[in-house]
């Protein structure tokens, strides 16, 4: 038997015979629902012979027989009903286990599960919901009006890749119909928020309102994206509306995955347990660094991929310089809980940042993942993977901690038929074009391309998507623009100087200032007045309007 889970108390599987119920009931379940129809195959056991075995077995039996591709809302809602009368846990079963998959899904939808969470837990056991992402976004009922909306280019996501990328095109082609789909009534500069941690930044100053930075037209679909159906050049807004598109732009940003880390969301913001990844709770890391006086502080960082892999650092060395500057560096114990293997992921600058890490007298704990934190008792636990790659925890105490969350690309992305077998959107790494899908885009923190997930590679890969798209539509004639794989990091080492780190694929050192100017592997005021004062005007004034200041494709030969 292929019994394939699908929640805590139902589970579904290919036809069984009479001769498997009583392992099924050995395994636990205590109920049957039978859904494929007597007689549908020649080599098929009839119900009957299914519901003498679980009366000899002593679990229940139900007989809800659906046609193979017609389940209609009448068998959802009878199916519902059954897993509401029936004693748990459930196992239903058809001749592959789709249509009692399928049952599964709409039953959820009917009691408020969310579309990408079907569609997960459905994909892990084997089956795809595509077919009804529509029915399950509408609550598991058939639609009786879609709303159809359409325009020739459709954006997901209105963070900086998304409005940077929607700016790009118009600059080009004033008279495209753009619209972007995001929910959002704030948009904010991320890249402030260390600042806004380290007593730079005022918070207020991070955020704008999502209306003031649409770019003159284009239009804005003020939705949730529940799943996308790229064979019908179409996206399902949460509620069940549908958009239509010529080409796609996919930019929806990362998923912070707090909850992977048991007993943090309880905590967050109280019992020193604080964040720079949040707009709320940057300024209480600000409150935490200026009240501790001694103690133990530590600093995460969660696996890989993440948006500004440097961030986790920055925080640290912000704070220890403000503890210097306060006479108070020497009694406070600092600790760097990384789970990666080295300091930072390209070597040029990893001597400049350990001369830091030496004056600060801070611990680097290599390949320690934070997994548990219990605010009140101000503890964190660690999983530390060693040499022999053997696991063991580690309990610290802390009197402030700065936890960095694990991040994925969003679930109704991670789910859908645009992503890789990891869940990211899975793009060409020089073209930023969709592997599979033709007339689909991706750029920004969301994608698969393996560059550092910054604000400084979404500005550089908006004009490629510009260029490319456009190229596409016949709208230019020009080579393909590529993209070299360029991020940067400005890593705040202290309070007035920055290691500007600047890099693309395979750490290729990419700087965009002469070396006589500032020589990114050193510390320098030039760089901090750069991240203080021109980065913020770039990203609001050059980047979300579509002027691409050290930002024009690359073409290709």
């Amino acid at each position: 038997m292929d019994v394939k889970p699908l929640s805590p108390t139902v589970s579904v599987a290919p036809q069984i015979r009479p001769g498997d119920v009583a392992s099924l009931a050995a395994a636990g379940f205590r109920a049957i629902v039978c859904n494929r129809p007597d007689g549908e195959g020649a080599d098929q056991p009839g119900f009957e012979e299914v519901e003498r075995a679980a009366g000899e077995a002593r679990i229940e039996a139900a007989y809800l027989p659906v046609v193979s591709g017609k389940v209609t809302d009448e068998d959802a809602a009878r199916f519902g009903a059954l897993l509401d009368r029936l004693p748990k846990p459930v196992l239903a079963y058809c001749r592959t286990g789709t249509r009692s998959a399928t049952l599964w899904a709409l039953a959820a939808a009917a009691r408020g599960r969310v579309l990408p969470e079907i569609v997960a837990a459905a994909k892990q056991a084997g089956y795809d919901m595509g077919g009804v992402a529509r029915r399950i976004a509408n609550g598991g009922r058939t639609p009786t009006a879609t709303g159809e909306i359409r325009h020739e280019v459709v954006i997901v996501g209105g963070g900086a890749a998304g409005i940077a990328v929607a700016s790009s095109l118009l600059a080009r082609k004033p008279d495209l119909d753009v619209a972007i789909v995001d929910p959002a009534d704030i948009h904010y500069y991320q890249p402030g928020w260390t600042m806004v941690g380290g007593g730079v930044f005022d918070p207020r100053w991070t955020a704008k309102t999502m209306a003031s930075l649409i770019p003159p037209g284009a239009k804005w679909i003020k939705a949730a994206v529940a799943a996308f159906e790229p064979e019908n050049n179409a996206l399902v807004l949460d509620g069940c509306r549908v958009v239509t598109y010529g080409r796609l732009v996919v930019a929806p940003g990362l998923k912070l995955n707090w909850g992977a880390i048991e007993g943090l969301p309880e905590t967050l913001g109280r019992n020193g347990v604080t964040s720079n990844y949040r707009y709320d709770l940057a300024p209480y890391t600000w409150e935490l660094v200026r009240a501790l006086k001694r103690g133990t502080a530590l600093f995460t960082q969660p696996p890989m991929p993440i948006k500004c892999a440097g961030a986790p650092q920055k925080a640290m060395y912000l704070a220890a310089d403000h503890w210097r500057g306060a006479g108070v560096l020497g009694d406070i114990d600092i600790h760097f809980c990384n789970a990666g293997a080295v300091l930072f992921g390209v070597k040029d600058y990893v001597p400049a940042l350990m001369e830091y890490v030496d004056h600060y007298g801070i611990h680097l704990d290599f390949q320690e993942t934070l997994t548990r934190i219990d605010g009140p008792a101000r503890t964190a636990w660690f999983t530390r993977v060693g040499a022999d790659g053997m696991t063991e925890a580690i309990e610290r105490r802390f009197d402030m901690i700065h936890v960095v969350p694990p991040q994925t690309a969003p679930d109704f992305l991670r789910v859908s038929p645009l992503a890789d077998a990891a869940g990211w959107m899975d793009v060409d790494p020089a073209t930023l074009r969709h592997r599979r899908h033709p007339g689909i885009y991706g750029l920004g923190d969301a994608c698969n391309a393996p560059n550092a997930k910054t604000a400084a590679a979404a500005r550089k890969q908006a004009p490629i998507v510009a260029h490319n798209l456009l190229r596409d539509m016949g709208a230019l004639r020009e080579p393909d623009a590529v993209y070299d794989g360029y991020g940067s990091c400005p890593l705040t080492v202290e309070r007035g100087k920055i290691v500007l780190a600047e890099f693309g694929y395979g750490g290729k050192l990419l700087p965009s200032l002469p070396g006589w100017l500032i020589d990114g592997r050193k510390p320098s005021r030039l760089a901090w007045l750069l991240k203080e004062r021109m980065l913020p005007w770039m990203y609001w004034k050059a980047m979300l309007r579509g002027r691409e200041w050290l930002a024009k494709p690359e073409l290709a030969a």
